[in-house]
């Protein structure tokens, strides 16, 4: 029984221990979902503008926040705080785990405009 209990809990445990031990980073991208991952909203159309679009996405098709950095789809652990900067560019610092690509969220900031990703 103990030997089973160890070995569910030894991946639990060295996910953590990697997490803790990461420096946060920036990453700079827009709020989207992952029903439109790549932030164009033109599939989808949601909504008269791109952030009504998100949240639809959001509340109506059980998507998922993600910051599109111009390359991939990153998954943010924090599915409440994005809500504010649907379909704006932003910086989100936080840890990134390169196994699930998600970020584990400490902050979100926009980005003042300044032109393409």
């Amino acid at each position: 029984m103990r030997s089973a209990i160890v070995a569910l809990l030894t991946p639990l445990l060295a996910s953590v221990m990697v997490s803790a031990g990461q420096t946060p980073q920036t990453f700079t991208g827009v709020i989207t979902d992952d029903a439109c991952p790549l932030g164009d909203h033109t599939r989808m159309r949601m909504g008269p503008t791109d952030a009504e679009c998100v949240r639809a996405c959001i509340l109506s098709h059980g998507a998922s926040y993600v910051l599109y950095d111009g390359k991939r789809a990153l998954v943010l652990s924090d599915q409440e705080m994005p809500g504010r900067f649907a379909a704006q560019k932003v910086t989100v610092t936080g840890t990134l785990d390169t196994r699930t690509m998600t970020i584990s969220v400490a902050s979100i900031t926009p980005v003042e405009a300044d032109g393409d990703l």
